[in-house]
C-alpha cells in the first residue's frame, strides 16, 4: 500500500502498529550487536514508541505545514535518471504452470568507451513472476582480473548452471523451461534484483568497470503463477564522471555440498575463503531459499583475532538485503572469512515446501542454496589492472 499521505495511511493504523512492534517492519534482520550498516531500516525505540501511541490515540493527522517536500521519482528509477538504460531484447513469455529453468538473456551495450558504472537498478517488467535477476558483463576479449581471494574446499568443483557448485550425484532431477541457456561465459558480476534489493549505489570515489563492447547477460530466474505472463525487464546505469580511486569487486562465496535431512529443524553447512591481498570489504548478501534460517559472518584475522562481522539471526527470504557496511572493514592479507548458514526443513517452518523430503542444492525456490554475494576491492591495485600473459604461460 501507499504510505505517501495521510489518507494513505491512516487506514492501517493498527496494522503498522503492530507490523512495528514484532519488528517485522520496517525490514531489516542483522543483529544490532555487530556491525554498522549504512542502509539499516530499522526503527530507533523512540520512533517505534511514537508510531505505537499514534495508533493508539486514534491516529491524528498532524499539521499539514509540517509535511516536507513529498518525494520525486523518475520513472520509478530509484537511482535517479540512469546513464544508460538497457531493456530485454524481446518478451519473454512465462507459462501459466510448471517451472522454467534460468534463462540467459544478453544485451549488447554498444558502448564505444570503457565506463565506471556507480549506481545499478534492476526493473523487473512483471513483478508477479520475476523472481530475480543477476547481471554479469562480459568483455567482448577474455582477460584475467587480479583475484584477492583463495576458496575453502568446498568451492572446488566446476560451476553448473547457477554459477554455484556442480550438482552432485543423487541431485540431478528433470528439467524445465528453458529457451535460453547459459552461456559458455557470462562475465563479472555487476548487480541484481531481488525482493529487498534492487538498486546499488556505490560510495563516491568507488565504482565497478565496464568495458567498452561488454555484453550484460541477464540471469533470469522466473516462477509461474498460474496463468501465462509477460515480462521484459529492463535495467539503468549511471556511470561516473571519471575513473574511480577504487575499483569494485563482485566474488561469490558458497557450499554445494548441501544435503538436508527430512525433518532437520537446525541444519547447518558452513564455507571459508581467505584473503591474498589486503582487501577493503564493503557489502555482504546472504542468499538461501524457503528452508534459510540464520546466517553468521566471522573474520579471523592473521594475529588470531576473531570478529562476526554480520549476524542475521531471522533470515527472510522475502528480503533479501545487502548489508552495506557504514565503515568499510580493512582485511589484511591472510584474513579468514568464515559464513555458517543454519536451515529448518521441519514442519514448524511455515514456508517449507515438504519437511518429508531431503533437501539439495539447485536453482529453484523449493531446492536450496548456501550463496553469499561480497562487494569488496583490493588495496593498492590500480582500477581496471589485468592479469597479462608473460612469456611461457604464465602471468605477471
Amino acid at each position: 500500500m501507499a504510505l505517501l499521505t495521510y489518507k494513505d495511511a491512516r487506514p492501517w493504523a493498527r496494522s503498522i502498529r503492530d507490523e512495528v512492534g514484532d519488528g517485522a517492519m520496517p525490514p531489516w534482520h542483522a543483529d544490532p550487536k555487530h556491525g554498522r550498516f549504512a542502509n539499516d531500516r530499522s526503527l530507533s525505540p523512540a520512533d517505534k514508541e511514537t508510531l505505537t501511541k499514534w495508533a493508539n490515540g486514534g491516529a491524528p493527522e498532524g499539521d499539514p505545514q509540517d509535511l516536507p517536500p513529498a518525494p520525486a521519482f523518475t520513472d520509478g528509477w530509484t537511482i535517479g535518471a540512469p546513464d544508460l538504460v538497457l531493456s530485454m531484447p524481446e518478451p519473454y513469455t512465462v507459462p501459466a504452470d510448471g517451472f522454467v529453468e534460468y534463462e540467459y538473456i544478453e544485451i549488447p551495450t554498444n558502448l564505444k568507451e570503457d565506463r565506471w558504472v556507480q549506481a545499478f537498478e534492476v526493473r523487473p517488467g512483471n513483478r508477479a513472476v520475476v523472481h530475480h535477476v543477476i547481471a554479469t558483463a562480459r568483455a567482448p576479449q577474455p582477460e584475467r582480473r587480479p583475484s584477492a581471494f583463495r576458496m575453502g574446499a568446498e568451492m572446488s568443483v566446476p560451476p553448473g548452471q547457477t554459477g554455484g557448485p556442480a550438482e552432485t550425484e543423487g541431485q540431478q532431477r528433470p528439467k524445465g523451461l528453458s529457451r535460453y541457456p547459459r552461456p559458455r561465459a557470462i562475465g563479472a558480476s555487476i548487480g541484481g534484483f531481488a525482493p529487498g534489493t534492487a538498486a546499488h549505489v556505490y560510495a563516491p570515489g568507488t565504482a565497478l568497470l565496464l568495458r567498452a563492447g561488454s555484453a550484460i547477460v541477464l540471469q533470469m530466474h522466473y516462477t509461474t503463477s498460474g496463468s501465462q505472463q509477460i515480462d521484459q525487464s529492463r535495467i539503468g546505469l549511471k556511470f561516473a564522471p571519471a575513473p574511480p580511486i577504487e575499483e569494485l569487486r563482485i566474488v561469490a562465496l558458497a557450499n554445494g555440498k548441501l544435503r538436508i535431512p527430512p525433518g532437520d529443524p537446525d541444519y547447518s553447512l558452513s564455507a571459508e575463503m581467505t584473503t591474498t591481498a589486503a582487501v577493503t570489504l564493503r557489502q555482504i548478501l546472504p542468499h538461501t531459499h524457503l528452508r534459510g534460517k540464520s546466517w553468521e559472518y566471522a573474520a579471523v584475522y592473521p594475529d588470531g583475532r576473531r570478529e562476526v562481522i554480520l549476524s542475521v539471526p531471522k533470515y527472510d527470504f522475502n528480503w533479501q538485503t545487502s548489508y552495506v557496511f557504514a565503515e568499510p572493514l580493512k582485511m589484511p592479507k591472510g584474513t579468514k572469512i568464515i559464513a555458517v548458514a543454519h536451515y529448518d526443513n521441519s514442519a514448524a517452518n511455515k514456508a517449507n515446501p515438504d519437511p518429508r523430503k531431503e533437501v539439495l542444492w539447485g536453482d529453484q525456490t523449493w531446492e536450496e542454496m548456501m550463496f553469499t554475494s561480497f562487494v569488496y576491492s583490493i588495496d593498492g591495485v590500480t582500477p581496471g589492472a589485468v592479469i597479462t600473459a608473460a612469456p611461457g604461460g604464465g602471468s605477471r
